[in-house]
Parts: structure tokens; C-alpha cells; sequence
């Protein structure tokens, strides 16, 4: 951990920012995915769902000529459709197939190897406590792989409603995107209950959140106002607001755009913290930093809490088609936007 700021005098404004912070490897690589597919096919092309939840990148992805359906059957037959990056049950996949589909799956790599975990266990006759958020797009694809082996554990307080085949063969997973201590809160919780559970074979909550919520808590004790800009069906982007005001911060408020800040929560405010969620493009970080900038908060400090540079290949049928066509297939990790608006 690297807290690259000092004490300061109480009545110089000052702005803590998060690092790391915004789009994660799987973030990048989903929108990257549709961003491709509208040089290699050209507009329209269809995508399930949000590719990832954020409210600016889904309006760019529309003006470049992506169409955002809720269910699979509303992709004309034949047409091309990706999944996005929170993955899809099985079902989905064949629907697609059933339609004709040309699909590109956009899953996070993070994402699928909870789902193969699932697969795994459930064809060894565990009873499987998935925690997570009822309804999200994660969840329904992870507990679609194995959906009779699968209980929703959606947080301490369900715990008492869980009921199991067999005590002693009882696993959990969770999703991606959680809250590192409620789920630890959770698995506490049901562990004194079915003191034989299994653990996963590795972390289900992906390095991303577990990085940014650090960074977060680090910062927070020192932080009278906590900004996360992010979308609110962004469960990673939330967790950081709770997160914030669970370790010091007097306030915390999440954002799509600066726009969205309201003027009067910098009154008495010494120390700004500013982070994002890992959907999030830097550019609207930048718009934070110059809405404070213009209000007195120039001094912006960098808390570093974790280096990262883990980054994932497209998806094998994009790669096919770009190597085909003559057209990289590179991933560009996010710096903002590019000259040319893209989301990368």
C-alpha cells in the first residue's frame, strides 16, 4: 500500500484519488468486443443486455450503432448478438442458437470460471450457496448453469432462510462484484451454520473490486466527502459508496457525471476522495476533477493501494473474424477517450 499524501492544514481543499480506479481487465475487454464488432460487421449489431453498467458507455456504444435488447428473441434472425460482460445461463446460448444467431460471448474470464466452478460442483452432488443480489444479470447466468444445485444467499441477514440437501456437502461461490466484507460476513455466518462448507478454489470476488474497495478504505478515515462515479445498477460502483462510509467518510455519493454533484456537499469540506467504479471511463473521473478544480480543489493527491496490469484477449470468435479481415485484434487498455470517441 502507497499513500502518496501527507497531513495537511484542515483549511486547504484538497481531493484523494483513488488508484486503481475505473475500468478493469474485463470491463475493457467487453467493450472493446463491441467496439470491434461495429469496424469488422458495421452498425447495427446487438447486444444482450448492458455490456457493462454504466449509463455513458452504453449511450456512446447507441450513437456508434449498437442496439441493446433485453431478451435474446428480440435479435432479428441471423443478426449478430454479444453477450455482455456479467455472462448469460446456458438457456441463452441455446435460444441463440435456435435463432440462428452469429454470437460473440463477451463474458468476463472472471465471471466464467465461477460459472465452470458451478458446473464442477454441481456434477459432484454439492448443494451450492451462491451469494450475491437477487436479480442481477450475474447471478441469473451463474445459477442458470446448475440451477437445481443452486440456493441464492443474498447477504448475512438470508443466512437462517437457507436450507441444504446435505450439511456435509455444501460449498459457496459469490458473485464478482460484492462487498469484500459482507460477503466474509456471509461466509462467517454460514459456516456457523454448516460448519463442513466448502470454500471455492480461489477468490469469486474479482481482483478489481477487491482493489478499488481498498483504495477506498484506505482513503476514507480522511475524507469528509467520498465521490464514486459510477452508474447505479453498478453493484461494484455501489459497494464503493458503502464501503466509503462504512471505514470514516462522513459522505459518500455516487455520480454518473459531475453535472450530478451538488455544490452543496463541498460546504465545510476540507478533503474530497474520488474514485470510480470498474465500468467507468477516466473521462468522467476528469470531469469530477475539473468540476472540484473550479471550486477550490486543485490539490489532487494519488492513493495507491494496488498496481495492475492484468489484461484479456478478445473473444475467440471476434479474434477469428478480425485475423480474417486483416484487422487487429490488440486490446488498447482504457486511457479516456481517444480522438476518435472511443470508450477505450
Amino acid at each position: 500500500m502507497t499513500a502518496a499524501y501527507l497531513p495537511h492544514d484542515q483549511a486547504t481543499k484538497r481531493v484523494l484519488l483513488a488508484a486503481p480506479r475505473g475500468y478493469c481487465a474485463g470491463v475493457d475487454r467487453a467493450v472493446v468486443t463491441v467496439e470491434k464488432a461495429l469496424d469488422l460487421y458495421g452498425a447495427p449489431v446487438y447486444v444482450r443486455k448492458e455490456i457493462v453498467h454504466n449509463k455513458h458507455v452504453v449511450t456512446t456504444l447507441e450513437k456508434r450503432g449498437a442496439i441493446f435488447v433485453e431478451e435474446t428473441d428480440e435479435v432479428p434472425e441471423g443478426a449478430t448478438v454479444i453477450f455482455s460482460a456479467h455472462g448469460v445461463a446456458p438457456v441463452v446460448h441455446e435460444e441463440a442458437k435456435a435463432l440462428g444467431l452469429k454470437t460473440i460471448d463477451a463474458t468476463c474470464p472472471l465471471v466464467t470460471k465461477v460459472h465452470r466452478e458451478a458446473v464442477r460442483f454441481a456434477s459432484d452432488d454439492f448443494d451450492i450457496l451462491l451469494i450475491g443480489h437477487e436479480g442481477h444479470e450475474e447471478v441469473v447466468g451463474t445459477a442458470g448453469e446448475a440451477p437445481e444445485h443452486i440456493t441464492l444467499v443474498d447477504g448475512p441477514e438470508d443466512v437462517d432462510n437457507v436450507e441444504v440437501r446435505d450439511p456435509d456437502k455444501v460449498v459457496w461461490l459469490s458473485q464478482t462484484t460484492l462487498s469484500v466484507d459482507e460477503t466474509m460476513e456471509t461466509v462467517r455466518r454460514l459456516r456457523e451454520k454448516f460448519p463442513l462448507l466448502q470454500d471455492p478454489p480461489s477468490d469469486d470476488i474479482c481482483y478489481a473490486t477487491q482493489n478499488r474497495q481498498l483504495a477506498v478504505k484506505h482513503m476514507a478515515p480522511d475524507c469528509d466527502l467520498m465521490i464514486v462515479v459510477g452508474s447505479r445498477n453498478s453493484s461494484n460502483s455501489v459497494r464503493l459508496v458503502e464501503v466509503a462510509l462504512e471505514h470514516g467518510s462522513k459522505a459518500g455519493h455516487l455520480v454518473d457525471y459531475a453535472d450530478e454533484i451538488d455544490a452543496s456537499w463541498l460546504d465545510g469540506v476540507a478533503t474530497v476522495g474520488v474514485t470510480s467504479g470498474a465500468s467507468v471511463p477516466e473521462l468522467l473521473v476528469r470531469g469530477v476533477l475539473d468540476y472540484l478544480a473550479e471550486r477550490g480543489f486543485e490539490d489532487v493527491r494519488p492513493v495507491v493501494a494496488a498496481q495492475e496490469s492484468l489484461m484479456f484477449s478478445l473473444p475467440n470468435e471476434i479474434r477469428r473474424d478480425l485475423k480474417a479481415a486483416g484487422l487487429s485484434d490488440k486490446m488498447v487498455h482504457d486511457a479516456g477517450f481517444t480522438a476518435d470517441g472511443s470508450l477505450r
